[in-house]
């Protein structure tokens, strides 16, 4: 069984690659209608919209894993880091600088969540990816630096989106293991969590109430650049691993970028665009690695949505089951070779 799949991250990279479209489309967005409004409050309406939209996503019983009382304690921190810190820091930030250099900043995220990945669930980083990770980050430099023509408060600016990069790529590693549950229903609870929790700031510290404008707007940005955008990116940690997923959703900044620049912003520059360019061959790098060795695959009982075309779901049923469906299961113990990715089947360790 030399290669069962050739290009294993297609999949999910292709579902990390819609992910980064539709949140890096956000950027711009939420610059534009949390004009004015409170960096709380900008936060709390953007994951109130991604909580609707993870209720409507939720998939029918029998199709997904639901989530557990035991995931409860594990969503409250990805809430309080990535529907808390992270977008009230993203929000203070772009109030203080352009929305093309922030946006490519995002890119940033990769390098956080990869390295995170590497020591929290050790998954295998090559040659390859760890030039991809080096390219990245240089090219985030290179924006940083850009950002001192935009003043001080343009360089802290940039600080600010760079710290909700690092609680983005936390919330990216803690929601690994929720990957197996119905997506939808983790976005609606975390989603939930964090509205609240920043509704409840912004209250407290008196925040300026925002317009019906502003209001719509960025419930309907929430809604897709975080509740459809969250679905996707965990569909896509599912298919091929926490540290790919990060890594190919930093195209998401040059989505934002662009739009950026179509909606009339003239901030590019050359230093910014050579640090666009980095960060462009750090995904490209980082996607097309190929990893293929003999692997264990140890003896487990679980339970996530799959399906019986693939050589780990050969489990017998009656009356027998088609298309995707979820249920608890039992993996005996497999050895075999072929290219693969860390999916929810590949987790294993590797000494180098």
């Amino acid at each position: 069984m030399d290669s069962l799949l050739p290009w294993p991250a297609v999949r999910g990279g292709l579902l990390a690659l819609l992910a980064a479209v539709l949140f890096g489309i956000s950027a711009p967005l939420v610059q534009r209608f949390g004009h004015g409004v409170g960096p709380l409050s900008t936060a709390a309406l953007l994951y109130a919209g991604a909580s609707l939209a993870g209720a409507g996503l939720r998939r029918p019983s029998g199709r997904e894993a639901r989530v557990r009382r035991a995931d409860l304690s594990r969503l409250a921190w990805m809430a309080a880091f990535g529907a808390g810190v992270g977008p009230v820091a993203f929000a203070w930030g772009l109030q203080r600088t352009s929305a093309t250099g922030a946006s490519l900043m995002l890119t940033l995220e990769a390098v956080f969540t990869a390295v995170i990945a590497r020591a929290v669930y050790h998954e295998a980083i090559g040659r390859r990816a760890a030039v991809a990770l080096w390219v990245l980050t240089a090219g985030g430099m290179l924006l940083v630096l850009d950002g001192g023509r935009a003043g001080p408060w343009g360089v802290v600016g940039l600080w600010a989106v760079l710290a909700a990069t690092a609680a983005w790529g936390v919330d990216n590693a803690l929601s690994r293991p929720l990957a197996e549950r119905d997506p939808g229903q983790v976005v609606m609870i975390k989603g939930a969590l964090g509205a609240a929790a920043t509704t409840l700031l912004a209250l407290a510290l008196g925040e300026q109430r925002p317009t019906l404008v502003a209001v719509v707007g960025l419930l309907a940005v929430g809604a897709t650049g975080y509740g459809w955008s969250l679905r996707f990116y965990l569909l896509a940690q599912r298919a091929f691993g926490v540290a790919r997923t990060g890594s190919v959703f930093a195209f998401a900044p040059f989505v934002g970028a662009t739009l950026a620049v179509l909606l009339g912003e003239r901030s590019a520059s050359a230093a910014l665009w050579t640090g666009c360019g980095l960060m462009l061959a750090g995904i490209v790098l980082h996607i097309t690695e190929q990893h293929a060795h003999e692997h264990l695959h140890a003896s487990v009982d679980h339970e996530h949505a799959h399906r019986h075309d693939d050589p780990h779901h050969n489990h017998p049923h009656e009356p027998r089951v088609g298309g995707v469906h979820s249920h608890a299961h039992h993996h005996p113990t497999l050895r075999h070779t072929h290219a693969h990715v860390p999916d929810e089947h590949h987790g294993h360790t590797h000494g180098t």
